[in-house]
Protein backbone atom coordinates (compact mmCIF):
# COMPACT_ATOMS: atom_id res chain seq x y z
CA UNK A 1 0.00 0.00 0.00
CA UNK A 2 1.52 3.49 -0.75
CA UNK A 3 0.78 6.73 -2.57
CA UNK A 4 -2.44 9.09 -2.13
CA UNK A 5 -5.79 8.56 -3.08
CA UNK A 6 -7.90 12.04 -2.88
CA UNK A 7 -11.99 12.48 -2.83
CA UNK A 8 -13.70 15.32 -3.84
CA UNK A 9 -16.93 15.96 -2.16
CA UNK A 10 -19.30 19.16 -0.55
CA UNK A 11 -17.46 20.02 2.96
CA UNK A 12 -20.24 17.69 4.76
CA UNK A 13 -19.44 14.94 3.02
CA UNK A 14 -16.10 14.74 3.51
CA UNK A 15 -16.10 15.52 7.01
CA UNK A 16 -18.88 13.18 7.55
CA UNK A 17 -16.69 10.03 5.77
CA UNK A 18 -13.54 11.30 8.15
CA UNK A 19 -14.88 11.32 11.16
CA UNK A 20 -16.38 7.78 10.40
CA UNK A 21 -13.00 6.22 9.17
CA UNK A 22 -11.54 7.82 12.31
CA UNK A 23 -14.08 6.24 14.37
CA UNK A 24 -13.83 2.70 12.86
CA UNK A 25 -10.19 2.71 13.21
CA UNK A 26 -10.40 3.76 16.76
CA UNK A 27 -12.22 0.74 17.54
CA UNK A 28 -8.63 -1.49 16.80
CA UNK A 29 -10.71 -4.40 14.97
CA UNK A 30 -10.77 -4.10 11.07
CA UNK A 31 -8.36 -2.43 9.37
CA UNK A 32 -9.12 1.14 8.19
CA UNK A 33 -8.01 3.07 5.05
CA UNK A 34 -5.52 5.74 6.82
CA UNK A 35 -6.42 9.27 6.75
CA UNK A 36 -3.43 11.26 5.26
CA UNK A 37 -5.20 14.49 5.69
CA UNK A 38 -8.67 16.61 5.23
CA UNK A 39 -10.21 19.98 3.97
CA UNK A 40 -13.42 21.66 2.96
CA UNK A 41 -12.25 20.51 -0.91
CA UNK A 42 -10.87 16.99 -0.40
CA UNK A 43 -10.31 13.72 1.87
CA UNK A 44 -6.64 12.33 1.39
CA UNK A 45 -6.56 8.66 2.34
CA UNK A 46 -3.77 6.28 1.32
CA UNK A 47 -4.15 4.35 -2.28
CA UNK A 48 -4.88 0.73 -1.78
CA UNK A 49 -3.05 -1.99 -3.69
CA UNK A 50 -5.84 -4.50 -4.64
CA UNK A 51 -4.73 -8.58 -4.18
CA UNK A 52 -6.75 -11.51 -4.78
CA UNK A 53 -8.86 -12.30 -1.57
CA UNK A 54 -7.97 -15.75 0.46
CA UNK A 55 -9.94 -17.82 2.76
CA UNK A 56 -7.56 -16.65 5.91
CA UNK A 57 -8.15 -12.96 4.58
CA UNK A 58 -11.77 -13.98 5.15
CA UNK A 59 -11.71 -15.53 8.58
CA UNK A 60 -9.61 -12.75 9.88
CA UNK A 61 -11.60 -10.20 8.62
CA UNK A 62 -15.10 -11.95 10.22
CA UNK A 63 -13.11 -11.64 13.54
CA UNK A 64 -12.06 -8.55 12.94
CA UNK A 65 -14.75 -6.76 12.41
CA UNK A 66 -17.29 -8.46 15.14
CA UNK A 67 -14.26 -6.24 17.33
CA UNK A 68 -14.86 -3.38 15.87
CA UNK A 69 -18.35 -3.95 16.63
CA UNK A 70 -17.81 -4.66 19.89
CA UNK A 71 -16.01 -1.31 20.38
CA UNK A 72 -19.54 0.09 20.68
CA UNK A 73 -21.55 3.17 20.49
CA UNK A 74 -23.20 5.67 22.48
CA UNK A 75 -26.81 5.03 21.16
CA UNK A 76 -28.58 3.36 18.53
CA UNK A 77 -28.76 6.31 16.09
CA UNK A 78 -25.29 7.46 17.43
CA UNK A 79 -22.89 8.97 14.75
CA UNK A 80 -19.10 8.87 15.17
CA UNK A 81 -17.24 11.16 17.42
CA UNK A 82 -17.17 14.74 16.68
CA UNK A 83 -20.70 14.59 14.60
CA UNK A 84 -23.40 16.38 15.75
CA UNK A 85 -25.90 13.70 15.65
CA UNK A 86 -29.11 16.31 15.29
CA UNK A 87 -27.33 16.69 11.66
CA UNK A 88 -27.91 13.97 9.27
CA UNK A 89 -25.05 11.94 7.83
CA UNK A 90 -24.37 10.38 4.56
CA UNK A 91 -25.20 6.50 2.53
CA UNK A 92 -23.84 7.09 -0.93
CA UNK A 93 -26.03 9.90 -1.86
CA UNK A 94 -29.14 9.86 0.24
CA UNK A 95 -28.68 11.40 3.74
CA UNK A 96 -28.49 9.24 6.99
CA UNK A 97 -31.22 10.63 9.75
CA UNK A 98 -29.11 10.01 13.09
CA UNK A 99 -30.45 9.90 16.78
CA UNK A 100 -30.35 8.59 20.08
CA UNK A 101 -32.14 5.13 20.66
CA UNK A 102 -32.09 3.02 23.56
CA UNK A 103 -34.12 -0.13 21.58
CA UNK A 104 -32.85 -1.33 18.30
CA UNK A 105 -36.26 -2.08 16.52
CA UNK A 106 -37.82 1.37 17.63
CA UNK A 107 -34.29 2.77 15.70
CA UNK A 108 -34.20 0.65 12.72
CA UNK A 109 -38.05 1.37 11.79
CA UNK A 110 -37.53 5.42 12.64
CA UNK A 111 -33.96 6.26 11.24
CA UNK A 112 -33.35 3.10 8.94
CA UNK A 113 -36.82 1.89 7.21
CA UNK A 114 -39.29 4.37 7.25
CA UNK A 115 -37.33 7.74 5.86
CA UNK A 116 -36.55 5.99 3.21
CA UNK A 117 -39.48 3.86 2.15
CA UNK A 118 -41.33 7.23 2.55
CA UNK A 119 -38.90 9.01 -0.08
CA UNK A 120 -39.09 5.98 -2.60
CA UNK A 121 -42.69 6.44 -2.40
CA UNK A 122 -42.94 9.49 -3.46
CA UNK A 123 -40.45 9.61 -6.24
CA UNK A 124 -43.10 6.31 -7.18
CA UNK A 125 -40.00 4.00 -6.55
CA UNK A 126 -42.20 2.16 -3.50
CA UNK A 127 -45.78 1.32 -4.27
CA UNK A 128 -47.98 2.11 -2.35
CA UNK A 129 -49.22 -1.56 -0.81
CA UNK A 130 -44.80 -1.66 -0.42
CA UNK A 131 -44.96 1.47 2.02
CA UNK A 132 -47.78 -0.16 3.74
CA UNK A 133 -46.13 -3.74 4.06
CA UNK A 134 -42.63 -1.72 5.54
CA UNK A 135 -45.07 -0.14 7.92
CA UNK A 136 -46.22 -2.99 9.17
CA UNK A 137 -42.54 -4.46 9.80
CA UNK A 138 -42.20 -1.04 11.56
CA UNK A 139 -44.85 -1.43 14.22
CA UNK A 140 -43.11 -4.97 14.52
CA UNK A 141 -40.02 -3.56 15.63
CA UNK A 142 -41.53 -0.57 17.60
CA UNK A 143 -43.31 -3.44 19.56
CA UNK A 144 -39.58 -4.97 20.48
CA UNK A 145 -40.46 -8.06 18.59
CA UNK A 146 -37.08 -8.46 16.84
CA UNK A 147 -34.95 -6.76 19.79
CA UNK A 148 -32.64 -9.28 21.54
CA UNK A 149 -30.75 -7.03 23.84
CA UNK A 150 -26.94 -6.97 22.22
CA UNK A 151 -25.48 -3.56 22.81
CA UNK A 152 -25.01 -0.56 19.97
CA UNK A 153 -22.17 -1.72 18.21
CA UNK A 154 -19.75 0.19 16.12
CA UNK A 155 -21.15 -0.43 12.44
CA UNK A 156 -19.25 0.02 9.11
CA UNK A 157 -23.12 1.30 7.90
CA UNK A 158 -22.67 0.30 4.05
CA UNK A 159 -20.33 -2.19 3.96
CA UNK A 160 -20.86 -3.84 0.33
CA UNK A 161 -17.74 -5.69 -1.07
CA UNK A 162 -17.11 -2.34 -2.66
CA UNK A 163 -16.05 -0.94 0.92
CA UNK A 164 -13.88 -3.27 1.86
CA UNK A 165 -10.88 -3.78 -0.20
CA UNK A 166 -8.66 -7.06 -0.20
CA UNK A 167 -4.98 -6.02 -0.02
CA UNK A 168 -2.16 -8.20 0.31
CA UNK A 169 -2.19 -7.34 4.21
CA UNK A 170 -5.94 -8.24 4.28
CA UNK A 171 -9.47 -6.75 4.04
CA UNK A 172 -9.24 -2.63 4.68
CA UNK A 173 -12.15 -0.34 5.06
CA UNK A 174 -12.68 2.34 2.89
CA UNK A 175 -16.22 4.50 2.52
CA UNK A 176 -18.38 4.24 5.46
CA UNK A 177 -21.38 5.44 6.76
CA UNK A 178 -20.24 4.78 10.46
CA UNK A 179 -23.25 4.94 13.17
CA UNK A 180 -24.50 2.95 16.23
CA UNK A 181 -26.93 -0.13 14.95
CA UNK A 182 -27.05 -3.66 15.15
CA UNK A 183 -23.63 -5.71 14.36
CA UNK A 184 -26.08 -8.35 12.04
CA UNK A 185 -26.61 -5.11 9.45
CA UNK A 186 -23.45 -4.97 8.55
CA UNK A 187 -23.29 -9.00 7.99
CA UNK A 188 -26.09 -8.42 6.03
CA UNK A 189 -24.93 -6.07 3.78
CA UNK A 190 -21.81 -8.44 2.82
CA UNK A 191 -24.40 -10.83 1.55
CA UNK A 192 -26.75 -8.67 -0.36
CA UNK A 193 -24.64 -8.10 -3.36
CA UNK A 194 -22.15 -10.85 -2.99
CA UNK A 195 -18.86 -11.06 -1.10
CA UNK A 196 -15.56 -13.25 -1.84
CA UNK A 197 -15.51 -16.21 0.64
CA UNK A 198 -18.53 -14.86 2.53
CA UNK A 199 -19.61 -17.76 4.46
CA UNK A 200 -16.16 -17.90 5.81
CA UNK A 201 -16.69 -14.26 6.63
CA UNK A 202 -20.06 -14.82 8.53
CA UNK A 203 -19.06 -18.40 10.25
CA UNK A 204 -15.90 -16.07 11.93
CA UNK A 205 -17.81 -13.14 12.89
CA UNK A 206 -20.69 -15.34 14.64
CA UNK A 207 -17.97 -17.32 16.58
CA UNK A 208 -16.14 -14.25 17.82
CA UNK A 209 -19.14 -12.27 18.41
CA UNK A 210 -21.26 -14.75 19.57
CA UNK A 211 -24.70 -14.38 17.62
CA UNK A 212 -27.46 -15.59 19.00
CA UNK A 213 -29.16 -19.17 17.21
CA UNK A 214 -30.84 -17.69 14.18
CA UNK A 215 -29.20 -14.99 12.74
CA UNK A 216 -29.47 -15.99 9.62
CA UNK A 217 -33.16 -15.90 9.62
CA UNK A 218 -32.99 -11.89 10.36
CA UNK A 219 -30.59 -11.29 7.72
CA UNK A 220 -33.22 -10.41 4.73
CA UNK A 221 -34.86 -7.69 7.69
CA UNK A 222 -31.30 -6.19 8.01
CA UNK A 223 -31.36 -5.92 4.44
CA UNK A 224 -34.46 -3.83 3.63
CA UNK A 225 -32.50 -0.72 4.74
CA UNK A 226 -30.23 -0.89 1.71
CA UNK A 227 -32.48 -1.69 -0.12
CA UNK A 228 -34.77 1.08 0.54
CA UNK A 229 -31.81 3.81 0.02
CA UNK A 230 -31.14 1.61 -3.37
CA UNK A 231 -34.94 2.09 -4.45
CA UNK A 232 -34.59 5.77 -3.46
CA UNK A 233 -31.46 6.48 -5.44
CA UNK A 234 -32.17 4.12 -8.55
CA UNK A 235 -35.52 2.63 -8.40
CA UNK A 236 -35.93 -0.24 -10.74
CA UNK A 237 -36.37 -3.31 -8.99
CA UNK A 238 -34.98 -2.42 -5.69
CA UNK A 239 -38.35 -1.48 -4.50
CA UNK A 240 -39.98 -4.26 -5.52
CA UNK A 241 -37.85 -6.57 -3.94
CA UNK A 242 -38.18 -3.92 -0.44
CA UNK A 243 -41.46 -5.05 -0.56
CA UNK A 244 -40.82 -9.02 -1.47
CA UNK A 245 -38.87 -8.40 1.64
CA UNK A 246 -41.11 -6.86 4.24
CA UNK A 247 -43.62 -9.08 3.06
CA UNK A 248 -41.39 -11.68 4.89
CA UNK A 249 -41.22 -10.34 8.48
CA UNK A 250 -45.09 -8.26 8.50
Amino acid sequence: MSGVYRKSGSPDQIAWEARGLAWLAAAQGAAVVPILGWDERSLQIEYLSPAPPTPAAAEAFGRSLAATHAAGADAFGAPPAGWDAAQPGWIGRARLPLGQYAHWGEFYAELRLLPHAEAAHRLGRLSSAGLAGIERVCQRLRDGQFDDGRPPARLHGDLWAGNAISTAQGFVLIDPAAHGGHGETDLAMLALFGFPHLRLVQDAYAEAAGLADGWRSRVRLHQLHPLLVHAELFGGHYGIEAAEVADEYS
